[in-house]
C-alpha cells in the first residue's frame, strides 16, 4: 500500500484514498475505523506501508516490509490513478494568477468558527480545530481544497470519520448523495459551471462531512467559488440554527448555480431556433450547436437528479440537521430543483424537436428542389419532342419548304411559353 511520504501534496486527482483505506484502516482510538478484518499481525495504531510511512504513527517503512503489497505494485497502482483522475491543480497553485484577488495564491486549508453568529476565529490551525469543537456555543467549518494526507488523517480522526465516507470524498467521479453514519452526516453534489458562448458545461465535485457542530467540506481544485457560500453563513440565522444554516447555504448556492445553467442553455436554445430558419447559418453550424447544448443538458440533469434524493434524505426530521426554522429554505431549495428538472426535460425535447424540425426542413428543401427540376425538365422535353419530330428522315408537308420551319420554330415557342405559365401559376418552377 503506497502512503504519501512526509507532507507534500498528494498526486493528481486525490488518490489519497487508496493511501489511507486500503485494506485494513485503523488509526487507534477515536480515529478512522474500516469495516474490514483487522490484521492481528500489524503493529498497533496503523499499517505499514512499504516504502512509505505509517498512516498513523508516521513512522518510515523501509520497501518491502508491513503488510499490503509490495513497492512495485504500489506504485503500478499510483500510476492507475494518475491516468484515471487527471493533473488537479493544487488551490495553492499559482498556475492561474493566484488566489481570488490576484494578489497570491489560494489557501488550501481554510477554517472559521462563529460564536452567537459572530466570527470568533478566522484560518486557525488544524491542530487548534478539537479546541473549537470542545466549545458548546461555537460552529465551526474546515475547507480542505486539494488536501495533503496529513490533513485529512488529522480531520478524519477528530471528527471519526468512517473510512466509506473518506474514500468517496477522495475518490472521483462519485453521484451527488446523502449518507448517514453514526458520527457524522456525508453530502456529496457537484457545483456547475457553462460556458455561454460554447454551451459546454463543467462540473466540480464538492464533499461536505456534518458532524455536530462542525461542517468539513473536500473539494479537489478550487473550481468553485466558496466567497459566495460564505457570504450567506454570518448573521442572526447561523446563530439561531447552527451548522444546519451552513448546509443551507452550500447547497443553496449550488442549486443557484442550477439554475443559472439551465437559464443559460434556455438562452441558447433561443438563438438554434433563430439559426434554424435563418438561410445564412450552415447546417452544419446548427448539428453541432444542437449536439453541444443536448451533452450539457444530460450532464446537468446528471447532476441534478440524484441531489433531489439527496436532499430529500437531508430533510428528514429523524436526521435532525433541518430545524424548524430553516424547514422553509430547505424546501425552497427543493422546489429549485424539481425546477431545474422539469427545465432540463422541456430544453431536452425542445432541442430534439430542433433537430427533427430541420431534418423536415432539408427535406422540403430537397423536395423543391426536384420539383424545380422536373418542371424544367418538362419544359425541354416538349421542344425536344417537336424538333425530332421535324428532324425525321422521311418526307412531310413542309419539308424544305421555309413555311414549314417557321411553323416547327411557332410550335417551339408556344409549347414552351405554356409550359412555363403553367408551372409557374401552380409553384413549380
Amino acid at each position: 500500500m503506497l502512503v504519501e511520504r512526509a507532507s507534500g501534496p498528494v498526486g493528481p486527482g486525490l488518490p489519497v484514498v487508496a493511501d489511507l483505506l486500503e485494506g485494513v484502516l485503523e488509526c487507534g482510538e477515536g480515529g478512522l475505523v474500516g469495516p474490514a478484518a483487522r490484521d492481528e499481525t500489524a503493529p498497533p495504531h496503523g499499517i505499514p506501508a512499504p516504502g512509505g510511512m505509517n498512516v498513523a504513527t508516521g513512522v518510515e517503512q523501509p520497501n518491502g516490509t508491513g503488510a499490503g503489497t509490495g513497492a512495485a505494485g504500489a506504485m503500478t497502482r499510483q500510476a492507475t490513478r494518475g491516468e484515471r483522475y487527471g493533473a488537479v491543480q493544487r488551490c495553492d497553485s499559482p498556475a492561474d494568477g493566484g488566489g481570488p484577488d490576484g494578489g497570491g495564491p489560494a489557501a488550501a486549508v481554510r477554517t472559521r468558527a462563529w460564536r452567537a453568529g459572530v466570527v470568533v476565529e478566522e484560518d486557525f490551525p488544524l491542530a487548534e480545530l478539537h479546541r473549537y469543537r470542545e466549545q458548546e456555543d461555537v460552529v465551526v467549518w474546515v475547507d480542505l481544497c486539494a488536501p495533503r494526507s496529513d490533513e485529512v488523517r488529522l480531520v478524519a480522526k477528530e471528527l471519526q470519520l468512517d473510512a466509506h465516507a473518506v474514500e468517496d470524498a477522495l475518490a472521483a467521479g462519485e453521484r451527488p448523495k446523502f449518507d448517514r453514519y453514526p458520527s457524522h452526516l456525508f453530502l456529496n453534489t457537484y457545483a456547475v459551471r457553462i460556458d455561454v458562448a460554447s454551451g459546454e458545461l463543467t462540473s466540480h465535485e464538492i464533499s461536505a462531512f456534518i458532524a455536530g457542530r462542525t461542517l468539513v467540506t473536500v473539494r479537489p481544485d478550487d473550481g468553485f467559488d466558496l466567497a459566495a457560500v460564505t457570504r450567506r453563513w454570518d448573521g442572526e440565522t447561523l446563530a439561531a440554527h447552527g451548522v444546519g444554516h451552513l448546509v443551507h447555504g452550500l447547497v443553496d448556492e449550488v442549486v443557484d448555480g442550477y439554475l443559472a445553467a439551465a437559464q443559460t442553455l434556455d438562452d441558447a436554445s433561443e438563438d438554434l431556433e433563430d439559426m434554424l430558419f435563418d438561410e445564412q447559418t450552415p447546417e452544419q453550424a446548427v448539428h453541432r450547436r444542437s449536439f453541444e447544448l443536448r451533452k450539457s443538458l444530460v450532464l446537468l440533469r446528471r447532476r441534478v437528479v440524484p441531489m433531489r434524493d439527496a436532499l430529500t434524505r437531508l430533510m428528514r426530521p429523524d436526521v435532525g440537521l433541518v430545524t424548524d426554522g430553516l424547514v422553509a429554505s430547505y424546501q425552497d431549495v427543493y422546489d429549485h430543483i424539481l425546477r431545474v428538472m422539469e427545465w432540463a426535460d422541456s430544453l431536452r425535447d425542445l432541442i430534439t424537436s430542433v433537430l427533427d424540425t430541420n431534418l423536415t426542413i432539408q427535406s422540403n428543401r430537397l423536395n423543391l428542389v426536384m420539383k424545380k427540376l422536373t418542371g424544367w425538365a418538362a419544359v425541354i422535353a416538349v421542344p425536344t419532342l417537336v424538333t425530332g419530330f421535324f428532324g425525321q428522315n422521311v418526307p412531310f408537308p413542309g419539308n424544305g419548304e421555309h413555311w414549314g420551319f417557321e411553323i416547327d420554330l411557332g410550335l417551339l415557342v408556344i409549347s414552351m411559353t405554356a409550359l412555363f405559365v403553367i408551372f409557374r401559376r401552380r409553384g413549380w418552377l
